[in-house]
Protein backbone atom coordinates (compact mmCIF):
# COMPACT_ATOMS: atom_id res chain seq x y z
CA UNK A 1 0.00 0.00 0.00
CA UNK A 2 1.43 3.49 -0.93
CA UNK A 3 1.45 5.33 2.28
CA UNK A 4 -0.55 8.95 2.58
CA UNK A 5 0.06 11.75 4.25
CA UNK A 6 0.96 15.62 3.47
CA UNK A 7 1.37 16.13 0.15
CA UNK A 8 5.26 17.13 -0.36
CA UNK A 9 5.66 21.13 -0.50
CA UNK A 10 6.13 22.51 -3.96
CA UNK A 11 9.02 23.80 -5.72
CA UNK A 12 9.59 24.67 -8.93
CA UNK A 13 11.28 21.24 -10.44
CA UNK A 14 9.63 19.70 -13.08
CA UNK A 15 9.00 16.14 -11.23
CA UNK A 16 8.57 12.80 -12.83
CA UNK A 17 4.75 11.27 -12.83
CA UNK A 18 2.73 8.07 -13.72
CA UNK A 19 -0.82 8.83 -15.56
CA UNK A 20 -3.09 5.97 -15.70
CA UNK A 21 -6.17 6.41 -17.89
CA UNK A 22 -9.70 4.52 -17.39
CA UNK A 23 -11.85 4.72 -20.02
CA UNK A 24 -14.53 4.10 -19.39
CA UNK A 25 -18.37 6.23 -18.28
CA UNK A 26 -21.56 5.44 -18.09
CA UNK A 27 -22.26 8.04 -20.46
CA UNK A 28 -20.56 9.70 -22.92
CA UNK A 29 -21.02 13.66 -22.33
CA UNK A 30 -21.70 15.88 -25.62
CA UNK A 31 -18.89 18.33 -25.60
CA UNK A 32 -16.01 15.68 -24.32
CA UNK A 33 -13.14 14.72 -26.75
CA UNK A 34 -11.39 12.79 -24.55
CA UNK A 35 -10.41 8.83 -24.82
CA UNK A 36 -13.67 7.55 -23.00
CA UNK A 37 -16.04 4.86 -24.25
CA UNK A 38 -19.39 3.44 -22.90
CA UNK A 39 -19.70 -0.12 -22.10
CA UNK A 40 -23.20 -1.44 -21.30
CA UNK A 41 -21.78 -5.02 -20.13
CA UNK A 42 -19.35 -5.10 -16.75
CA UNK A 43 -16.24 -4.41 -17.40
CA UNK A 44 -13.52 -6.66 -17.04
CA UNK A 45 -11.67 -4.73 -13.77
CA UNK A 46 -9.08 -7.80 -13.06
CA UNK A 47 -8.12 -7.89 -16.73
CA UNK A 48 -7.32 -3.99 -17.20
CA UNK A 49 -5.78 -4.04 -13.69
CA UNK A 50 -3.19 -6.85 -15.08
CA UNK A 51 -2.81 -5.04 -18.66
CA UNK A 52 -1.99 -1.73 -16.26
CA UNK A 53 0.48 -3.54 -14.16
CA UNK A 54 2.37 -5.23 -17.21
CA UNK A 55 2.61 -1.90 -19.57
CA UNK A 56 3.94 0.01 -16.28
CA UNK A 57 6.60 -2.54 -15.80
CA UNK A 58 7.29 -2.14 -19.56
CA UNK A 59 7.47 1.54 -18.96
CA UNK A 60 9.73 1.37 -16.22
CA UNK A 61 11.90 -1.00 -18.28
CA UNK A 62 12.55 2.28 -20.97
CA UNK A 63 12.95 5.06 -18.09
CA UNK A 64 15.29 2.99 -15.65
CA UNK A 65 14.95 3.78 -11.90
CA UNK A 66 13.19 7.08 -10.90
CA UNK A 67 11.67 8.57 -8.30
CA UNK A 68 7.62 9.32 -8.35
CA UNK A 69 6.42 13.34 -7.98
CA UNK A 70 2.68 12.42 -8.39
CA UNK A 71 0.19 9.79 -9.75
CA UNK A 72 -2.85 10.85 -10.79
CA UNK A 73 -5.76 8.36 -12.42
CA UNK A 74 -7.95 9.95 -15.06
CA UNK A 75 -9.90 9.40 -17.68
CA UNK A 76 -12.85 8.69 -18.51
CA UNK A 77 -14.76 8.04 -15.38
CA UNK A 78 -11.80 6.62 -12.55
CA UNK A 79 -14.61 6.57 -10.17
CA UNK A 80 -16.23 3.61 -11.77
CA UNK A 81 -13.41 1.29 -10.71
CA UNK A 82 -13.15 -0.93 -8.02
CA UNK A 83 -11.18 0.43 -4.79
CA UNK A 84 -9.46 -3.40 -4.85
CA UNK A 85 -8.22 -1.93 -8.96
CA UNK A 86 -7.03 1.31 -7.68
CA UNK A 87 -5.38 -0.53 -5.16
CA UNK A 88 -3.48 -3.18 -7.28
CA UNK A 89 -2.75 -0.42 -9.80
CA UNK A 90 -1.06 2.01 -6.98
CA UNK A 91 0.89 -1.27 -5.51
CA UNK A 92 2.29 -1.63 -9.05
CA UNK A 93 3.80 1.87 -9.46
CA UNK A 94 5.14 1.40 -6.07
CA UNK A 95 6.45 -2.05 -7.05
CA UNK A 96 8.32 -0.64 -10.68
CA UNK A 97 9.85 2.63 -8.77
CA UNK A 98 10.36 4.78 -6.05
CA UNK A 99 7.31 6.32 -4.69
CA UNK A 100 7.93 8.20 -1.37
CA UNK A 101 5.00 8.37 1.84
CA UNK A 102 3.17 11.73 1.46
CA UNK A 103 3.52 12.15 -2.69
CA UNK A 104 0.07 13.49 -4.46
CA UNK A 105 -2.04 10.91 -5.68
CA UNK A 106 -5.63 12.10 -7.77
CA UNK A 107 -8.57 10.02 -9.09
CA UNK A 108 -10.80 11.94 -10.87
CA UNK A 109 -14.42 11.45 -9.76
CA UNK A 110 -18.14 11.86 -11.08
CA UNK A 111 -20.70 13.25 -8.85
CA UNK A 112 -23.17 10.82 -10.33
CA UNK A 113 -20.79 7.74 -9.40
CA UNK A 114 -19.95 9.06 -5.99
CA UNK A 115 -20.45 6.42 -2.89
CA UNK A 116 -19.40 7.21 0.97
CA UNK A 117 -18.21 3.49 1.11
CA UNK A 118 -16.08 3.67 -2.28
CA UNK A 119 -14.23 6.84 -1.33
CA UNK A 120 -13.25 5.17 1.84
CA UNK A 121 -12.03 2.45 -0.42
CA UNK A 122 -10.14 4.61 -2.57
CA UNK A 123 -8.04 6.36 0.69
CA UNK A 124 -7.40 3.22 1.59
CA UNK A 125 -5.68 2.38 -1.49
CA UNK A 126 -3.66 5.53 -1.25
CA UNK A 127 -5.90 8.02 -3.32
CA UNK A 128 -5.25 11.52 -1.23
CA UNK A 129 -6.75 13.87 -3.42
CA UNK A 130 -9.72 13.76 -5.87
CA UNK A 131 -10.80 15.70 -8.94
CA UNK A 132 -14.27 16.01 -8.88
CA UNK A 133 -16.42 16.45 -12.41
CA UNK A 134 -19.14 19.24 -11.04
CA UNK A 135 -19.22 21.07 -14.55
CA UNK A 136 -21.77 23.27 -13.32
CA UNK A 137 -24.28 24.63 -10.14
CA UNK A 138 -27.23 24.83 -12.09
CA UNK A 139 -29.76 21.63 -13.39
CA UNK A 140 -30.14 23.49 -16.11
CA UNK A 141 -26.99 23.22 -16.94
CA UNK A 142 -25.97 20.34 -15.77
CA UNK A 143 -28.99 18.54 -18.26
CA UNK A 144 -27.11 20.94 -21.14
CA UNK A 145 -23.74 19.52 -20.82
CA UNK A 146 -25.23 15.78 -20.64
CA UNK A 147 -24.07 15.52 -16.93
CA UNK A 148 -25.85 12.84 -15.05
CA UNK A 149 -25.88 14.12 -11.49
CA UNK A 150 -27.80 17.07 -10.62
CA UNK A 151 -26.60 20.34 -7.91
CA UNK A 152 -27.74 17.96 -4.55
CA UNK A 153 -25.87 15.10 -6.22
CA UNK A 154 -22.75 17.65 -6.80
CA UNK A 155 -22.66 19.12 -3.30
CA UNK A 156 -23.34 15.67 -1.35
CA UNK A 157 -20.08 14.53 -3.37
CA UNK A 158 -18.13 17.46 -2.87
CA UNK A 159 -19.61 16.92 1.32
CA UNK A 160 -18.00 13.40 1.56
CA UNK A 161 -14.90 14.13 -0.18
CA UNK A 162 -14.22 16.87 1.83
CA UNK A 163 -14.56 14.63 4.92
CA UNK A 164 -12.59 11.50 3.58
CA UNK A 165 -9.69 13.43 1.51
CA UNK A 166 -7.30 15.82 2.76
CA UNK A 167 -7.05 17.41 -0.62
CA UNK A 168 -10.48 18.01 -3.08
CA UNK A 169 -10.70 19.91 -6.45
CA UNK A 170 -13.69 20.40 -9.25
CA UNK A 171 -14.16 21.18 -12.00
CA UNK A 172 -16.37 24.07 -13.35
CA UNK A 173 -17.92 25.24 -17.27
CA UNK A 174 -18.15 28.69 -17.82
CA UNK A 175 -18.98 30.19 -21.45
CA UNK A 176 -21.82 28.66 -21.59
CA UNK A 177 -24.86 29.36 -23.48
CA UNK A 178 -26.57 32.47 -22.24
CA UNK A 179 -24.44 32.63 -19.39
CA UNK A 180 -24.05 36.29 -18.29
CA UNK A 181 -21.18 38.37 -16.05
CA UNK A 182 -23.78 38.47 -12.95
CA UNK A 183 -24.82 34.69 -13.21
CA UNK A 184 -21.42 33.49 -13.51
CA UNK A 185 -20.48 35.93 -10.62
CA UNK A 186 -23.03 34.06 -8.39
CA UNK A 187 -22.28 30.35 -9.58
CA UNK A 188 -18.12 31.30 -9.21
CA UNK A 189 -18.91 32.76 -5.51
CA UNK A 190 -21.13 29.69 -4.29
CA UNK A 191 -18.34 27.28 -5.95
CA UNK A 192 -15.71 29.05 -3.57
CA UNK A 193 -17.80 28.25 -0.74
CA UNK A 194 -18.08 25.11 -1.14
CA UNK A 195 -13.84 24.30 -2.28
CA UNK A 196 -11.54 23.38 -0.29
CA UNK A 197 -8.06 24.47 -1.96
CA UNK A 198 -8.23 24.14 -5.82
CA UNK A 199 -10.37 24.72 -8.39
CA UNK A 200 -10.26 24.36 -12.09
CA UNK A 201 -12.82 26.52 -14.34
CA UNK A 202 -12.83 25.64 -17.81
CA UNK A 203 -14.47 27.77 -20.60
CA UNK A 204 -16.71 25.84 -22.91
CA UNK A 205 -15.08 25.24 -26.20
CA UNK A 206 -16.94 23.19 -29.11
CA UNK A 207 -14.27 20.49 -30.19
CA UNK A 208 -14.13 18.67 -33.48
CA UNK A 209 -16.21 15.05 -33.90
CA UNK A 210 -18.29 15.48 -30.49
CA UNK A 211 -21.78 16.19 -30.62
CA UNK A 212 -21.86 19.64 -29.38
CA UNK A 213 -19.93 20.87 -32.57
CA UNK A 214 -22.40 19.33 -34.56
CA UNK A 215 -25.20 20.82 -32.69
CA UNK A 216 -23.02 24.15 -32.78
CA UNK A 217 -22.26 23.94 -36.68
CA UNK A 218 -26.30 24.11 -37.03
CA UNK A 219 -26.91 26.49 -35.08
CA UNK A 220 -28.74 24.87 -32.08
CA UNK A 221 -27.38 26.88 -29.49
CA UNK A 222 -24.58 29.44 -29.08
CA UNK A 223 -22.20 30.04 -26.58
CA UNK A 224 -20.27 33.76 -26.04
CA UNK A 225 -18.39 35.49 -28.69
CA UNK A 226 -14.97 36.06 -27.99
CA UNK A 227 -15.31 39.55 -26.45
CA UNK A 228 -17.77 37.85 -23.86
CA UNK A 229 -16.05 35.23 -23.44
CA UNK A 230 -12.80 37.57 -22.38
CA UNK A 231 -14.85 39.24 -19.73
CA UNK A 232 -15.68 36.14 -18.13
CA UNK A 233 -12.13 35.11 -18.00
CA UNK A 234 -11.18 38.44 -16.53
CA UNK A 235 -14.09 38.17 -14.03
CA UNK A 236 -12.99 34.51 -12.85
CA UNK A 237 -9.62 36.17 -12.50
CA UNK A 238 -10.43 39.07 -10.01
CA UNK A 239 -13.28 36.62 -8.33
CA UNK A 240 -10.86 33.78 -7.44
CA UNK A 241 -8.03 36.01 -6.31
CA UNK A 242 -10.38 38.03 -4.00
CA UNK A 243 -11.25 34.51 -2.40
CA UNK A 244 -7.82 33.33 -1.90
CA UNK A 245 -7.91 31.56 -4.91
CA UNK A 246 -5.68 32.70 -7.82
CA UNK A 247 -4.81 31.51 -10.94
CA UNK A 248 -1.58 29.55 -11.18
CA UNK A 249 -2.06 28.47 -14.20
CA UNK A 250 -4.90 29.63 -17.03
CA UNK A 251 -7.16 26.93 -15.68
CA UNK A 252 -6.66 26.32 -12.70
CA UNK A 253 -6.54 28.39 -9.18
CA UNK A 254 -5.51 27.66 -5.66
CA UNK A 255 -4.50 28.35 -2.24
CA UNK A 256 -0.87 28.72 -2.04
CA UNK A 257 0.71 25.30 -1.67
CA UNK A 258 -2.60 22.98 -2.74
CA UNK A 259 -1.63 23.87 -6.56
CA UNK A 260 -1.83 20.19 -8.11
CA UNK A 261 1.76 18.70 -8.07
CA UNK A 262 0.50 16.49 -11.38
CA UNK A 263 -0.18 19.07 -13.47
CA UNK A 264 2.86 20.93 -12.48
CA UNK A 265 4.46 18.23 -13.84
CA UNK A 266 3.27 18.64 -17.39
CA UNK A 267 3.34 22.53 -17.22
CA UNK A 268 7.01 22.82 -15.72
CA UNK A 269 7.77 20.62 -19.15
CA UNK A 270 8.64 17.50 -16.61
CA UNK A 271 8.38 13.63 -17.84
CA UNK A 272 5.56 11.11 -16.97
CA UNK A 273 5.14 7.75 -18.37
CA UNK A 274 1.14 7.51 -19.75
CA UNK A 275 -0.21 3.82 -19.02
CA UNK A 276 -3.71 2.68 -20.36
CA UNK A 277 -5.60 3.18 -23.56
CA UNK A 278 -5.20 6.58 -25.36
CA UNK A 279 -2.41 7.79 -22.71
CA UNK A 280 0.47 10.06 -23.52
CA UNK A 281 3.43 9.85 -21.71
CA UNK A 282 6.94 12.26 -22.64
CA UNK A 283 9.82 11.04 -20.61
CA UNK A 284 13.83 11.17 -21.39
CA UNK A 285 15.06 7.63 -22.83
CA UNK A 286 18.76 7.62 -24.06
CA UNK A 287 19.24 11.54 -23.33
CA UNK A 288 16.41 12.24 -25.80
CA UNK A 289 12.62 13.45 -24.86
CA UNK A 290 10.65 10.69 -26.05
CA UNK A 291 6.29 10.83 -26.46
CA UNK A 292 4.09 7.43 -26.47
CA UNK A 293 1.18 7.52 -27.47
CA UNK A 294 -1.17 4.11 -26.87
CA UNK A 295 -3.85 2.90 -28.37
CA UNK A 296 -7.38 4.10 -27.81
CA UNK A 297 -10.05 1.49 -27.99
CA UNK A 298 -9.71 -0.35 -24.60
CA UNK A 299 -10.00 -3.93 -26.08
CA UNK A 300 -7.26 -3.57 -28.41
CA UNK A 301 -4.72 -1.84 -26.03
CA UNK A 302 -5.47 -4.80 -23.11
CA UNK A 303 -4.69 -7.37 -26.47
CA UNK A 304 -1.64 -5.60 -27.79
CA UNK A 305 -0.21 -5.76 -23.60
CA UNK A 306 -0.90 -9.12 -22.84
CA UNK A 307 0.31 -10.21 -26.50
CA UNK A 308 3.95 -7.92 -26.37
CA UNK A 309 3.72 -5.89 -22.83
CA UNK A 310 2.44 -2.80 -24.14
CA UNK A 311 -0.08 -0.80 -25.90
CA UNK A 312 2.08 1.68 -27.24
CA UNK A 313 1.56 2.20 -31.10
CA UNK A 314 2.74 5.91 -31.77
CA UNK A 315 4.89 8.72 -30.86
CA UNK A 316 8.18 9.93 -31.86
CA UNK A 317 11.86 11.16 -30.47
CA UNK A 318 11.34 15.48 -30.58
CA UNK A 319 13.62 17.77 -31.67
CA UNK A 320 15.66 20.08 -29.69
CA UNK A 321 13.61 22.99 -31.39
CA UNK A 322 10.20 20.62 -30.98
CA UNK A 323 11.50 20.46 -27.31
CA UNK A 324 12.17 24.10 -26.72
CA UNK A 325 8.66 25.13 -28.62
CA UNK A 326 6.45 22.44 -26.23
CA UNK A 327 8.48 24.41 -22.99
CA UNK A 328 7.32 27.98 -24.36
CA UNK A 329 3.66 26.74 -25.01
CA UNK A 330 2.97 24.60 -21.49
CA UNK A 331 5.54 27.18 -19.16
CA UNK A 332 4.05 30.61 -20.38
CA UNK A 333 0.23 28.69 -19.28
CA UNK A 334 1.82 29.17 -15.64
CA UNK A 335 1.51 32.20 -13.29
CA UNK A 336 5.72 31.87 -12.55
CA UNK A 337 5.88 31.87 -16.01
CA UNK A 338 9.39 30.03 -17.90
CA UNK A 339 13.08 29.84 -16.85
CA UNK A 340 14.50 31.75 -19.58
CA UNK A 341 18.37 29.79 -19.06
CA UNK A 342 16.28 26.29 -18.75
CA UNK A 343 14.54 27.36 -22.52
CA UNK A 344 17.68 28.80 -24.16
CA UNK A 345 19.26 25.09 -23.52
CA UNK A 346 16.74 23.49 -24.88
CA UNK A 347 16.55 25.71 -27.76
CA UNK A 348 20.38 26.62 -28.16
CA UNK A 349 19.43 29.88 -28.03
CA UNK A 350 17.71 33.23 -26.86
CA UNK A 351 14.34 34.31 -27.17
CA UNK A 352 14.32 37.15 -29.80
CA UNK A 353 14.89 40.66 -28.06
CA UNK A 354 13.18 42.18 -30.60
CA UNK A 355 9.96 40.37 -30.39
CA UNK A 356 9.74 40.11 -26.46
CA UNK A 357 10.40 44.42 -26.95
CA UNK A 358 7.12 44.54 -28.97
CA UNK A 359 5.21 41.45 -26.82
CA UNK A 360 6.17 43.68 -23.48
CA UNK A 361 5.23 47.11 -25.11
CA UNK A 362 1.71 45.56 -25.89
CA UNK A 363 1.24 44.12 -22.65
CA UNK A 364 1.40 40.68 -23.20
CA UNK A 365 4.41 39.35 -21.27
CA UNK A 366 6.16 40.88 -18.52
CA UNK A 367 9.75 39.55 -17.00
CA UNK A 368 9.54 37.90 -13.45
CA UNK A 369 13.07 39.44 -12.38
CA UNK A 370 16.19 38.76 -14.49
CA UNK A 371 15.89 35.39 -15.33
CA UNK A 372 12.34 34.34 -15.97
CA UNK A 373 9.33 35.27 -18.54
CA UNK A 374 5.48 35.46 -18.01
CA UNK A 375 2.43 36.09 -19.84
CA UNK A 376 0.43 38.46 -18.09
CA UNK A 377 -3.44 38.30 -17.99
CA UNK A 378 -4.00 39.72 -21.24
CA UNK A 379 -1.58 37.48 -22.77
CA UNK A 380 -3.13 34.54 -21.51
CA UNK A 381 -5.97 35.58 -23.54
CA UNK A 382 -4.26 35.33 -26.65
CA UNK A 383 -1.60 32.48 -25.29
CA UNK A 384 -1.22 30.91 -28.72
CA UNK A 385 -0.50 34.26 -30.53
CA UNK A 386 2.05 34.89 -28.24
CA UNK A 387 3.90 31.38 -28.14
CA UNK A 388 3.50 31.47 -31.87
CA UNK A 389 5.45 34.73 -32.07
CA UNK A 390 8.33 34.25 -29.79
CA UNK A 391 8.74 30.46 -31.12
CA UNK A 392 9.62 32.06 -34.81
Amino acid sequence: MIETGQTMLLDRSPGFGVYIHWPFCAAKCPYCDFNSHVRHQLVDQERFARAFETELATMRARTGPREVTSIFLGGGTPSLMKPETVGAVLEAVAKNWTVPAGIEVTLEANPSSVEAERFRGYRTAGVNRVSLGVQALNDKDLRFLGRLHNVEEALHAIGLARDIFPRLSFDLIYARPGQTPEAWRAELEQAIGHAADHLSLYQLTIEEGTPFHALHAARKFVIPDNDQAADLYALTQEVTAAHGLPAYEISNHARPGAESRHNLTYWRYGEYVGVGPGAHGRFVENGRRTVTVAEKMPETWANLVEARGHGVTGGEVLTRAEEADEFLLMGLRLAEGIDLQRYETLAGRGLSTARLSVLQEEGLVAPVGNARLRATTAGMIVLDAVVADLAR
